[in-house]
């Protein structure tokens, strides 16, 4: 690791001490280069010793000189492939290319999400087009002047009349439009892009960071060998892991919902009646993670105008954006599909039936002035409180889930920005006064996963962070202290002159098993570039802190009689001390750092509540069956402790990750 930061910087060069490392141990800077990402980074001063050292040592280094070539000129074509087709849009606005989008994502993507489709698009094909929109999104934006963000109703019919009528509204004035040539470009173009992510993630990162393989050059091509099966294994059953979560916070909404007032009274139109209970079951989900796994609150403050959103309400609104996108949109869409068999001639009778019904907006792309949509979603906060909806309210929610295109085009072009956002983790785009949203993009995404990456991930850094971190801790120590743990929470080991071990978030007693749980709050991850960056700082930081800090326990529970009166009241003897990393992310499971076992904290809540029986699709509704009061039972309760809960088999169901075993399939 010390290798690979020494390739990633230009200051400081010891090309003697790179030479005596080869020597001693070339595996290591083989390593280092992977690790480094200097595979494309060939113009650097540190790529010139690396090839200096192939000179002089040979060997495997000769090697990887020619693997990181192939690597180069793979990505400079795919490069220019890309570029070629953007400098043919290079004077579309943002708007254009937003229209473009969702013309392409209603011919290539809705169509291929109805269930009877035998080419049923996967989430991965979906994701990597929605990855590579946004991609697309982000270079407009930097290239694009601040005066196309100051929009009117004459700019925006403008632009839609000559990129989007000619495709709802053919008519022999546009037929000779540039809109069909600048569409089947756009198609080129996110080809393009898909297919240089799929390069960057599936090969370049794969090299950089995936220990489980290797590549080997075979005449003049790269092949891989797999080299760790097991960890290949473990990357792929993450993915099923997180499948299996969302299962289990849904089946668990459930309950809450049949329990609550919801289920007593109408959710909107009686047609709509499964589709708003449905709605409102995935809010009770979102909610219940969002506050038992990140220590969310009920109120959450928009720091970009300083008001408290009602959490629950917040996360309605987006459930009940994609019930509306859905409902008035995807199947009206499906419907003129299935009987005019163009998707054209679909999107058309789609968008002249909302004209024909009072003038809604049934386009691919809709917009609203920022004044009228927080009137029109003031119903949605309605309250006792409240009966007529809060003006104010609405404003918060609004803001809380939108993104301004200008200001993140000037944070982008100033180079301000360290992440940056995607649309489904703020769905709203604002350019000037208007309010912009894709149906196709709302209809289908995850709404959960949506709020969390837009909490933990882009507000990581939020005022009330921090706040939330000591309140996942609360909360877990108060799980343990309902399965009768001896608990002690923050505690301070004495600082020594030569340690300090800083603070313990919790330590926890039962049956004589001691934990010492150091407890990590991030986001959720979609590559392994990600996951490998988060086990090399967070995790791999979090072993070297609980190293100190299982220490500093051992010897307080020899000197602190408060600590021991606390965690022993009845002098219970300690047999074992485990340190464990609990963190909120899925990542690295049941690896070891430092000698410690990392775990996810969802893990250890359904090992305490011992309700994994939830982590299954019992009612099928996620295989695609329809939600109705007649499925929404719960699924026979089978325990993780058939002799009973104890703090020693309490410990083994962790060890031996007895949650995910005889799941369901």
């Amino acid at each position: 690791m010390a290798l690979a930061r020494y390739l990633e910087q230009e200051k400081t060069t010891n090309f003697d001490l790179i030479l005596h490392i080869a020597k001693v141990s070339p595996e290591s800077i083989y390593q280092a280069v992977r690790y480094s990402g200097i595979v494309l980074r060939q113009h650097s001063k540190k790529w010139q010793e690396i090839e200096k050292l192939a000179l002089i040592r040979g060997g495997i280094f000769n090697e990887l000189i020619q693997i990181c070539h192939t690597f180069k000129n793979a990505h400079q074509e795919r490069i220019s492939v890309l570029e070629s087709y953007k400098k043919l849009l290079v004077n579309l606005t943002p708007l254009e290319l937003l229209s473009y989008a969702s013309l392409y994502a209603f011919e290539h993507i809705v169509p291929k999400e109805f269930p009877e489709n035998s080419q049923k698009i996967t989430d991965s094909d979906k994701q990597n087009v929605w990855y590579a929109i946004n991609e697309l999104l982000v270079w407009k934006l930097k290239t694009s002047e601040e005066s196309v963000f100051y929009l009117t109703d004459e700019k925006i019919g403008s632009s839609l009349k000559n990129h989007l009528s000619p495709f709802l509204f053919p008519s022999p004035e546009n037929i000779e439009s540039p809109s069909k040539f600048f569409y089947q470009t756009f198609e080129q173009l996110i080809e393009a892009q898909v297919e240089l992510d799929s390069f960057l993630s599936q090969s370049v990162d794969a090299f950089c960071y995936d220990d489980s393989i290797r590549f080997v050059l075979v005449g003049t091509n790269l092949e891989i060998i797999e080299c760790d099966l097991e960890a290949r294994d473990a990357w792929r059953c993450n993915g099923e892991k997180l499948l299996r979560l969302h299962n289990y916070w849904f089946y668990k909404a459930v309950d809450v919902f049949f329990a609550s007032d919801w289920a007593k009274k109408p959710i909107g139109s009686l047609e709509n009646k499964e589709a708003n209970r449905l709605a409102v079951i995935k809010v009770f989900s979102s909610q219940l993670r969002l506050t038992d796994v990140y220590g969310l609150e009920e109120t959450v403050l928009v720091e970009k105008t300083g008001l408290q959103v009602d959490l629950f309400q917040a996360l309605l609104s987006l459930e009940l954006m994609t019930a509306f996108y859905n409902v008035d949109f995807i199947l009206p869409y499906k419907k003129y599909l299935d009987e005019t068999g163009n998707w054209q001639f679909a999107l058309s009778r789609l968008a002249m039936e909302g004209l024909l019904k009072g003038s809604q907006n049934r386009f691919p792309i809709t917009w609203s002035v920022r004044k009228s949509k927080i009137k029109n979603i003031s119903a949605w906060t309605v309250s006792k409180k409240f009966p007529q909806g809060n003006l104010k309210a609405a404003e918060a929610i609004l803001d809380f889930w939108t993104s301004d295109l200008k200001d993140f085009s000037f944070q982008l072009k100033n180079n301000e920005l360290i992440l940056n956002p995607e649309f489904f983790e703020l769905p709203i785009l604002k350019m000037g006064r208007y309010l912009f949203q894709l149906p196709w993009m709302q209809a289908f995404q995850n709404n959960s996963s949506a709020a969390i990456n837009n909490l933990r991930r882009l507000g990581s850094r939020r005022k009330n962070a921090r706040k939330e971190t000591a309140c996942i801790e609360q909360r877990l120590a108060k799980c343990f202290e309902e399965r009768d743990f001896q608990v002690c929470l923050n505690y301070e080991p004495i600082r020594t002159k030569d340690e300090n071990a800083g603070e313990v978030d919790i330590i926890c007693v039962k049956d004589g098993q001691l934990l010492v749980l150091e407890v990590k709050s991030t986001f959720l991850r979609k590559s392994q570039k990600d996951a490998w960056r988060h086990k090399i700082n967070t995790l791999r930081k979090a072993g070297l802190q609980l190293q100190r800090k299982v220490k500093a326990v051992e010897i307080a529970l020899l000197s602190d009689h408060s600590l021991v009166n606390a965690l022993c009241p009845n002098n219970e003897k300690i047999s074992v001390v485990h340190g464990w990393i609990v963190d909120t992310s899925i990542e690295h499971d049941h690896e070891l750092f430092s000698g410690f076992l990392k775990v996810s904290l969802e893990e250890i809540l359904i090992a305490l509540r011992d309700d994994s029986y939830f982590l299954n699709d019992h009612a099928g509704i996620f295989s695609g069956q329809p939600f109705n009061e007649e499925n929404k039972n719960i699924p026979e309760q089978t325990t993780l402790y058939p002799n009973g809960f104890s703090g020693e088999y309490f410990v083994n169901v962790i060890k031996q990750q007895t949650v995910w075993k005889n799941l369901a399939v």
